[in-house]
């Protein structure tokens, strides 16, 4: 069994950290926000009083954070503590050239570094059934297999550094613009008559169907589990949907790629986030596409 920091112990990094402690790891975990501590705490991690000193004596680092900014100041100020050759683990979404900018701050320190950001949602977390996107060294891929794989269903190395997050701002492009259709045929299948039963039934074994229809079901009623039963609580709040299309649109306009639906999806969410969604589940898009149809019926 290994020793582990977790940097980041919020909706994702607390379940997660929670399954490395059930699975037998010694995890020492630190958050700036106390209510995830409190929490972390009762899951058996050892909570203590910063991040350097959950580094200090442990052979792994696994980071759970919000921007490329904070991975890369985070990482800077961990290196005095880590002990030589200390994998680092940063399973955060950011851009491309952040994920290689800090692998390289690491290798140049003497140190290791992945990226293996996630997808699955708090539910996948709590579950232990995320997707790992894996950017990496072979021999570094392979340290941190065992460690994936405990809070992971499916771990997938998609290639050198850099390319688990290439991977994963390509899957929530998908995610994003898959739920704004999945949200707009629900709201037209209720103004031509139909129950979202009905349509769900159709969609879900028809060619509609895609994991915004089947496992996040915009409507409540036809996924109990899904946010929309929870008046929208997050779920993969729609804050955060709207900085992932925000690193795909960088990486469309960096890369010179002819998309039409990903930049629109990136203005939708953009929206969504700044007027009222921030904390809402990003399912819920369907209550303004919804508000909207209203208006343009009256």
């Amino acid at each position: 069994m290994a020793t582990i920091a977790f940097i980041g112990l919020g909706n994702m990094g607390g379940p997660m950290a929670a399954n490395l402690v059930a699975a037998g790891h010694t995890v020492r975990g630190f958050d700036v926000v106390p209510a995830a501590l409190d929490h972390a705490r009762a899951n058996g991690v050892i909570v203590v009083e910063n991040a350097a000193a959950a580094v200090a004596g442990s052979e792994l680092v696994i980071t759970m954070l919000q921007s490329g900014a904070q991975v890369f100041e985070v990482t800077r100020t961990l290196l005095a503590a880590a002990a030589p050759g200390t994998l680092f683990i940063d399973s955060s979404t950011i851009d491309v050239a952040d994920a290689i900018a800090v692998r390289e701050l690491l290798v140049a320190a003497g140190f290791r570094g992945i990226d293996a950001p996630v997808s699955g949602g708090v539910g996948g977390a709590a579950a232990g059934t995320l997707t790992f996107m894996v950017g990496a060294e072979q021999a570094d891929f392979a340290t941190a297999m065992p460690i994936l794989e405990v809070m992971g269903g499916r771990v997938v190395h998609c290639g050198g550094s850099g390319a688990g997050q290439a991977a994963k701002i390509c899957n929530n492009m998908i995610l994003g613009i898959s739920m704004i259709a999945v949200s707009e045929a629900f709201v037209l299948g209720e103004k031509l008559g139909l129950t979202n039963q009905a349509l769900f039934d159709v969609a879900s074994a028809a060619s509609g169907q895609c994991w915004a229809l089947t496992t996040n079901c915009p409507v409540p009623g036809p996924v109990p589990a899904s946010p929309a039963n929870r008046d929208y609580q997050p779920g993969f709040a729609g804050a955060l949907m709207a900085k992932d299309l925000g690193l795909a649109l960088n990486a469309l306009e960096q890369t010179g790629t002819a998309a039409e639906l990903g930049p629109l999806a990136a203005k939708i969410y953009r929206r969504f986030a700044d007027e009222g969604g921030a904390g809402r589940d990003f399912s819920g898009i369907i209550t303004v596409i919804r508000e909207n149809s209203a208006k343009v019926s009256a």
